[in-house]
């Protein structure tokens, strides 16, 4: 009997190994039980750390090389500083240099609004962190080709980087990651506009795997460089954002159409020069399919005919925004039960349309159940009492922007 009790009193610490502990700590699935786990001893806190994988933190480099000690196999590190609150004097190369000599194990790093850094820092962060798959640096405004460069030359197997904001950055980087960087999928560009369609063609000569490209208000971007992307990654390009590329036209969304069997996002708002002829050839385009959001805002000689391919073809499509598309009638809804089956689409803005009335949003929502937002601000013929006297019943759960003062959804952005 006075075995048993001995027995009974064993420590836990004493009965269970590292690995063992290791393994109870993999089985809890919220951050919170797996801070409570650390909590137990300094046993077990020294274990919870060094299995921590991901951190967001602001710290100067005696704090940085104190957590570098205790989350030795961090992989992921998150010091991006608000856009309105950021703190004097934020992240520094001196913090970088820290980050490359202490988180051996890292792979993902987060630098957005770290106005501060410089090219030193991010070659010191390629010196010693190769192995790093994702880099976000937008609106590090300081940094140029020289160390982006350098971060492509060094980190081979970078799978993501954004750098939008970064208004010195050039077609060097672009052609260093195509020689180095070849399992590239993402890659953020908004605001680059020394990116010409020449980086563009050099890019997807190396990397062919890109799934997400943005280059949004890249104003030196046209067909040229869309239409080699649009071919060389053909099979992997599932979200492309052109939005306020004015030299894009028809021809880069012909080129989508041919090539693109799995676009799910396409933003080609402010591209102007785009019509009907191109968007009908989307819609009815093996990319029909797969389509989920198209922004096409602005895009002013886009006319019924197109909207109608849109509603019978991309029966998949969840979010659409047509907003200053003037020449868009009620016309655009008629037909949308044609097909059978009803529409799936969730978010739709056709703000500052001034022919739609309530009679064509009646049309939409006869064929539409699961509508969750509808902007239809500026449009003098659909307006709130207008749409109660009609008896038009919207979903339940669907914000009508009559006035602009709901926030509206960044599906579209």
């Amino acid at each position: 009997m006075a075995g048993v009790e001995e027995a009974s009193r064993v420590c836990i610490n004493e009965a269970l190994t590292d690995d063992e502990l290791r393994a109870v700590l993999a089985k809890l699935q919220s951050d919170k039980d797996k801070e409570v786990f650390g909590l137990v001893c300094k046993r077990w806190l020294h274990l919870q750390s060094t299995e921590r994988k991901k951190l967001c933190a602001r710290a100067g480099p005696l704090m940085l090389r104190k957590m570098a000690a205790r989350f030795s196999r961090l992989v992921e590190l998150d010091l991006s500083q608000s856009v309105s609150r950021s703190f004097y004097p934020g992240v520094t190369d001196s913090d970088l240099k820290v980050i490359a000599d202490g988180f051996g194990c890292l792979r993902v790093l987060g630098l957005q609004h770290c106005r501060g850094i410089t090219d030193a820092g991010l070659m010191a962060i390629g010196r010693n962190l190769s192995h790093l798959q994702s880099l976000d640096v937008s609106y590090c405004r300081k940094l140029t080709d020289k160390g982006l460069s350098a971060i492509a030359e060094s980190c081979c197997d970078l799978r993501s980087l954004h750098l939008a904001g970064c208004k010195s950055v050039n077609d060097k980087v672009l052609e260093a990651l195509s020689k180095n960087c070849h399992n590239l999928e993402e890659l953020g560009l908004q605001g680059c506009t020394y990116i010409t369609d020449s980086g563009l063609t050099f890019l997807v000569k190396g990397c062919q795997r890109i799934k997400f490209l943005d280059i949004n208000k890249c104003s030196n971007i046209s067909d040229i460089g869309v239409c080699s992307v649009s071919m060389a990654c053909l099979c992997s390009l599932k979200t492309l954002k052109l939005l306020d590329c004015f030299k894009v036209g028809d021809e880069s969304v012909l080129s989508l159409a041919q090539f693109c069997k799995n676009l799910e996002t396409l933003i080609i708002g402010g591209c102007r020069d785009i019509s009907d002829e191109s968007i009908k050839s989307l819609a009815i385009a093996a990319c029909s399919h797969s389509l989920r959001n198209l922004r096409m805002d602005w895009c002013l000689n886009i006319s019924d005919l197109s909207l109608n391919c849109i509603f019978c073809n991309c029966r998949n499509l969840e979010a659409l925004d047509i907003g200053c598309c003037e020449e868009v009638t009620d016309a655009a809804f008629q037909g949308l039960n044609k097909g059978g089956s009803k529409l799936g689409l969730k978010v739709l803005k056709v703000s500052n349309c001034p022919k739609i009335t309530v009679a064509g949003i009646g049309m939409l929502l006869d064929s539409c159940n699961s509508l969750e937002y509808l902007d239809v601000r500026s449009c003098p013929h659909v307006t709130k009492a207008g749409c109660d006297q009609a008896g038009l019943q919207f979903p339940e759960y669907c914000k009508v922007n009559f006035l602009g003062s709901l926030s509206e959804p960044d599906v579209l952005v």
